[in-house]
Formats: structure tokens, sequence, C-alpha cells
């Protein structure tokens, strides 16, 4: 009785878990950039009474034995790196990546980041930031006297400083990409740092290896589906109370033995 208890209370922690995971994904759905998460759960360790396969008599074996299963705990939390909507903005530094890749940023303590959050401003120096001042690499910097900023869909950026001056190149941004995306460690402030997981950073220009295109003008919303997130929480909620009933139940059933004369 009290093994019901306990898996129970297992199934009651994952999906409090779930829920969790699925508020971070309805919290973010305004976040350019964001990528939705899903929990994933596995069973625990079976208490074996009967191997399945146990001879139960002259060339007789139990066909299915007698395992009871002790309940579920949180496997990994997994990130789905699906491309999110575009949002027109038409700031010439808002930059998003049409496809696979991230762009690359320095942090102020000297670390490499990746995000997929293109909204990039310039600093006092002209150089490109994202919103919390982390330098875009490779470092591009902008002339103060230039009259518009054109980005190409394969990375170079040039700059025009008159109307009938020939537009001039400043710098070409990279994207990198990773064997497992999904292995990046999440940071907060719509960055990621490599894992042993997620494997090496691979640099390419936009449109090669896989990567995808840039477009100026425009950010990659949230990928979060608002819609699915609710039926994902009223799950999580079902379960949640099925497995409160599963105590209940317990709790009623060891009350009825306690009260036995």
């Amino acid at each position: 009785m009290l093994k019901s208890l306990n898996t129970a209370a297992t199934g009651m922690a994952a999906q409090q878990t779930n829920m969790d995971v699925i508020a971070n994904n309805i919290a973010n759905v305004s976040t350019a950039g964001f990528k939705r998460s899903r929990a994933e759960f596995e069973d625990l360790m079976y208490q074996t009474q009967k191997e399945p396969g146990t001879a139960s008599g002259l060339n007789a074996y139990s066909p299915n034995g007698v395992q009871v299963g002790l309940g579920v705990r949180t496997a990994g939390v997994q990130k789905d790196f699906a491309g999110g909507q575009a949002q027109i903005t038409k700031n010439p530094l808002d930059l998003q990546i049409e496809g696979s890749g991230f762009f690359q940023v320095l942090t102020a303590d000297g670390e490499t980041a990746y995000t997929r959050d293109g909204a990039f401003k310039k600093d006092p120096n002209g150089r490109l930031v994202d919103k919390n001042g982390n330098t875009l690499q490779p470092e591009i910097t902008v002339p103060a006297n230039v009259s518009g900023i054109e980005v190409a869909p394969t990375g170079e950026v040039r700059v025009i400083t008159g109307l009938n001056d020939v537009p001039q190149t400043i710098g070409q941004i990279d994207v990198v990409n990773f064997v497992n995306p999904a292995g990046l460690k999440a940071m907060g402030k719509n960055l990621f740092t490599q894992t042993p997981s997620s494997g090496q950073a691979i640099a390419s220009r936009p449109g090669l290896n896989g990567t995808g295109y840039l477009a100026q003008g425009q950010l990659e919303s949230s990928n979060v589906n608002i819609v699915d997130e609710m039926v994902n929480m009223i799950t999580a909620q079902r379960a949640m109370e099925t497995n409160s009933k599963v105590m209940q139940a317990s709790d009623q059933m060891l009350q009825a033995i306690n009260n036995l004369r």
C-alpha cells in the first residue's frame, strides 16, 4: 500500500516539473528567438516478484512474470529548435536567420555565447551589440557618418555615406551551427553556451553548410504555440489531479486497514 503512495508522489513531482516547463514556454511567448522546451519522462525501476519466462511447470513458462513499477522521473527537458515566425520591424539592425544557425557574441566576461535573437544595436563605439551589450562576432563597427546600412543574405555588411557614393563593405557576419543544438546550455538572456553534448561550434557564411540565410529588417518570433501549450497545461493538470486521487485512495485503504478489529 505504501508503494502506491510513493509512486503517486513521483507522478505529482513529475507533473510539477512538466507544468514548470509549460509555464516558462507561455511566459516567453513574445520573446524574440525563444525556443520552446518539452519535459521528457522515464519510468523508475521495477520490483520483480516473478521473472518473465520463469518455469511454472514441466515445459511451461510464465508468459509475463510479475513486475510492479515504482513511479516516474524527469529524464530530460528537450529544446525544440524549430523556426519561429518572421516579425517585420524594418529596423536595419534587426536580423533573422532563416533556417539553422546561431549568431555568435562575446559576453562581458570574455565567454563566447550563441543566440537566435538578432535584435542588434550600436554601442558608443559603433560596434554591433545585442540588447545586453554583448559584442557580435566577428566584430562589426559601423562608421559614424553613414546614411544607410545593408546586410546581404550571405552576411556581407555594406554601408552608404552619401546618396551618390558606392556602398562600402565593412565586415562579414558569420553564423555557427552545431551537430546537436539540443545539447546547448541555456544561460538566460536569449543566450546559449557550448557543452560536450552539443559538439563544437562550426562557423560558416550564412547559407553554407546547412545554415540559413540572413534577412534584414525582421526578427524571429518565439516558436511557442500558445494553443498547444494550453492543451499541454490541461493535460498536466489532470494528470496531477489523478495522481492525487491515487494518494487519497491509498490513504483510505490504509485507514480501513487501521480500523480492523
